[in-house]
């Protein structure tokens, strides 16, 4: 690697296992979920954990989910979400009407981690398509969503819409499905407003995606709603998943993570050639498809993602300070905790 790729690097948020340097809150920070002894760990401050140099998150935005899986399940239906879910750090366990391991599509075997006996309670239930017809007309099941009292989010996947409807959590609802089984919802649950041509449809507290990748823009939608837009651009680039349209689906609740984004037009001030340490350059350019700020680093591309106002992050989140001088016009950045100002050329 040469001498002008590492300092870019670090720019641009690759290397990921440096401590940041943090003012002291009252929050306590956990490491996300990733089953080795420091997720009980606690921390006063933001910053990397030392021992899995992952970032550490607010405790109370740790979010448990569980993820309700049958006989047959299709697998990218709940890969893909436990993916995206998994990455901003939720705390996912899977959970069925019995502990006999589950055949999902008939290759890969999933034991589930609970029964509905005996499942812990969580902040979301998810719901997944494949075979879903004997689950949605299994009582006991039924019963175990209806008594969820606590959930604050229901999220279903392809055919799990069907499960959602059976317990009445979609009636008076606008929902959508696979899409060859939108007519059957339609026929079958009349009080469910059922749409066609959507990738998703967001209730506010209810999330219904279409088949497959649909769900995977549905769970990056979900993480958006919770965690900001910019944590599940990120997650959408780690998992190199560059289906995801942004806003691409039908919003009817009040909290669109889509509405404050800048402008393309307000972006180009920021396009141009910069300075940076040891008298190198970088060049920032205006992704179109994508609405945010990049740069090509032996032959890869690095986003920028808008904050507020002139600040910026990186993809390892550190955040990059605009300079405007008396005209308006940005003349130069600096890097957080950095005085220095890098000259726009």
């Amino acid at each position: 690697m040469s001498r002008l790729i590492i300092p870019l690097l670090l720019l641009f948020g690759i290397a990921f296992s440096y401590p940041q340097n943090s003012i002291k809150t009252s929050e306590i920070y956990v490491c996300p979920p990733c089953g080795l002894k420091c997720d009980n760990d606690e921390h006063d401050n933001p910053g990397i954990c030392s021992f899995c140099n992952m970032k550490l998150m607010k405790k109370e935005d740790l979010k448990t989910i569980a993820f309700y899986l049958q006989d047959r399940v299709e697998v990218l239906d709940f890969a893909g979400p436990m993916e995206v879910l998994s990455y901003a750090g939720f705390n996912v366990f899977t959970v069925s009407a019995t502990k006999e391991p589950i055949k999902s599509q008939g290759i890969l075997s999933v034991i589930p981690d609970y029964t509905i006996e005996n499942a812990p309670e969580a902040d979301i239930l998810a719901f997944f398509g494949g075979n879903a017809s004997p689950t949605s007309k299994n009582p006991e099941v039924m019963k175990w969503i209806k008594k969820q009292e606590n959930v604050a989010y229901h999220f279903s996947v392809c055919t799990g819409a069907f499960i959602l409807a059976e317990a009445g959590i979609l009636d008076g609802k606008t929902a959508t499905t696979f899409h060859s089984s939108l007519d059957n919802l339609k026929n079958n649950y009349p009080k469910i407003n059922v749409r066609k041509n959507v990738r998703f449809v967001d209730n506010g507290k209810v999330i219904t995606t279409a088949g497959i990748s649909a769900g995977i823009d549905g769970a990056l939608h979900l993480v958006a709603k919770l965690h900001g837009l910019n944590a599940a651009k990120r997650i959408a680039y780690n998992m190199e998943y560059d289906n995801w349209q942004l806003g691409d689906g039908l919003i009817l609740s009040s909290d669109n993570p889509y509405e404050n984004r800048i402008s393309t037009a307000d972006l180009i001030a920021f396009e141009g050639l910069y300075e940076y340490k040891d008298g190198n350059q970088i060049t920032l350019k205006i992704n179109k498809k994508d609405g945010d700020l990049y740069t090509v680093i032996d032959e890869l591309v690095y986003p920028l993602y808008h904050e507020e106002d002139d600040i910026f992050s990186n993809i390892g989140d550190d955040q990059i300070f605009f300079k405007r001088n008396d005209e308006n016009k940005i003349v130069g950045y600096s890097l957080e905790n950095d005085e220095k100002v890098y000259k726009k050329l």
